[in-house]
């Protein structure tokens, strides 16, 4: 059996996966697309500029990855994070600054959290970092 983290663009975010994954794998090392697979002409579900479904390593985790235009239930949600864990504080500075030069909404600040109610999150513990595509 194998788990793997699914992220389904739709709504606002269908037609930005492509966008995604090559930023993602752009900031991270030992990241790669490891494959593509879009729409056929007239397939139900999607347009050939979109992708069907996708794989990608983030330093050598798996993901997987798809979109639809579609009308869909549900659209992305911040309940669904990727946690990065290292002992370098600069390491986890530079992932940041990158992750939210991108137009990513900070929900919770690197520094500290001190926002209303108290999860007691201390520096450099971030939940989540929402990038918004």
């Amino acid at each position: 059996m194998n788990i793997t983290t699914f992220l389904t663009f739709v709504g606002d975010q269908c037609g930005k996966a492509e966008e995604a994954i090559n930023f993602y794998t752009s900031i991270f090392p030992n990241s790669e697309i490891k494959s593509i697979k879009k729409y056929a002409e007239g397939e139900a579900g999607g347009t050939p500029e979109l992708i069907k479904y996708g794989v990608f390593t983030l330093n050598g985790i798996d993901y997987m990855v798809s979109e639809s235009n579609y009308e869909h239930a549900w659209s992305f949600s911040p309940a669904v994070s990727i946690f990065i864990s290292d002992n370098s504080n600069d390491v986890i500075q530079t992932l940041f600054d990158k992750l939210s030069s991108n137009g990513g909404q900070i929900m919770v600040p690197l520094d500290s959290y001190n926002g209303e109610g108290d999860y007691g999150f201390g520096k450099k513990f971030v939940l989540p970092l929402r990038v918004t595509w």
